[in-house]
């Protein structure tokens, strides 16, 4: 990852600029409130499929409003036919505590390095904006975007497919602020907390972890930054992990505590919660048990369609342009592919620029005159791996990890 031209900050993120966007008076997260009575209709399996749209959230435009508190905010579908970056103030939100700061005052806030380290760290803002910046693009995904194609149903977030975004995140390497510290040897796995709080005392504060040998892999970060612009408060403000490749999950927002473990985590939210069946696309059937789970981790290879949605009419007997966006999960994007024969052929789209293995990726096709009638339209990913979009849908109880071959049917009238 290239280090962030120092010219590029002059305007957008200097040590003085984020001080003094930070030191404005806190930002209030109220309940929401319906944006003048408008809604959008979800295609999604279960009821209901009118969701709100909300405006009521600070530093968010309009959101489609999963749950008010904590807030879950999901990012309309064509939100990502406008470009391959997602705006920061359409970029989804997703909060397990409803216990959350409304204000970081970031002149004096630190990020604690502690635990199997030779020296314990207490970091300001200003200390790691002295440190070498990186820059990277990297799609963010809940690791149940999408749960509310799930069928049987389950419970959780009743997502379609708009828990994710994609960002320019700055900030600096995990490694550099580990070398910093000193790991000692004996270590095993990093642990992180940020600043939001169990509901109730005996709830379990949200902390995830990662190998030691990945946290040091030189592209694990420490991002202040999305898009060139201060983070959201929602997104994470003032200091939040990148884990490229890897479920949102592991990106702990509000990032406060670094602990490095000399043991592994057995903490609820890496043994218990965000785990998948250790089965192939992590597959069960429902109502199966004894199945041997492991915690969720890397992201799968996805394709969609945006600028065409699900029962769509196009004028017959004249071409179309097709397009959508995909990623690779833990790798870059290969090639996209359509079909329009229900999965018998398939046809290669033309790739918009790489911005990197962990990025959002512009596809598109030019497709022939279509006879008037019904017709399927099918977008299929394959990674740099060469791992491919399956063409079943997964099912597990939680709802993750979903990435069958999108399908859209359009009429052409």
């Amino acid at each position: 990852m290239p280090q962030h031209r120092d010219q590029v900050w002059s305007q957008a993120l200097s040590r003085r600029a984020v001080l003094h966007a930070a030191g404005v008076a806190g930002i209030t997260l109220a309940g929401s409130s319906v944006w003048a009575g408008q809604s959008v209709r979800l295609p999604i399996a279960g009821e209901p499929q009118e969701r709100p749209l909300t405006r009521d959230f600070p530093q968010k435009g309009s959101m489609i409003l999963q749950r008010t508190r904590p807030p879950l905010l999901e990012t309309p579908m064509e939100v990502f036919d406008r470009g391959v970056f997602t705006p920061n103030d359409e970029f989804y939100v997703r909060w397990h505590w409803a216990v959350i700061p409304s204000s970081v005052d970031a002149a004096a806030f630190r990020l604690s390095v502690r635990g199997h380290v030779n020296q314990a760290l207490s970091l300001s803002i200003d200390d790691l904006l002295k440190m070498p910046r990186v820059e990277l693009a990297a799609v963010n995904q809940c690791s149940g975007n999408s749960r509310g194609f799930f069928l049987p149903r389950v419970p959780g977030a009743q997502w379609a497919h708009g828990a994710m975004g994609n960002a320019r995140w700055t900030g600096v390497l995990l490694k550099d602020v580990l070398d910093r510290a000193g790991v000692k040897p004996g270590a095993v796995q990093v642990r992180f907390k940020g600043l939001d709080e169990p509901v109730v005392p005996d709830a379990p504060a949200f902390r995830k972890s990662l190998d030691v040998d990945h946290a040091r892999d030189g592209e694990v970060m420490i991002a202040f930054a999305m898009n060139g612009e201060q983070m959201p408060l929602l997104n994470g403000f003032p200091l939040r992990l990148i884990v490229p490749g890897w479920y949102s999950t592991y990106w702990v927002k509000m990032l406060s505590d670094i602990e490095v473990l000399d043991r592994a985590d057995d903490n609820y939210w890496m043994a218990t919660a965000y785990t998948i069946p250790d089965t192939p696309y992590a597959n069960i059937t429902p109502g199966q048990t004894g199945i041997k789970t492991v915690p969720i981790s890397r992201m799968v290879p996805r394709s969609f369609f945006t600028n065409v949605a699900d029962d769509a009419s196009l004028p017959a007997d004249a071409s179309a342009i097709i397009r959508g966006i995909a990623f690779g999960g833990d790798s870059g994007v290969a090639k996209v592919e359509l079909s329009m024969d229900d999965g018998r052929t398939w046809q290669l789209t033309t790739l918009g620029e790489d911005h990197g293995n962990y990025s959002f990726r512009r596809w598109q096709v030019n497709i022939p005159t279509l006879p008037k009638g019904r017709h399927s339209l099918m977008a299929r990913c394959t990674n740099a791996a060469g791992d491919v979009q399956p063409p079943a849908s997964n099912w597990n109880n939680n709802g993750f990890m979903r990435n069958v071959v999108e399908t859209v049917h359009i009429t052409a009238i």
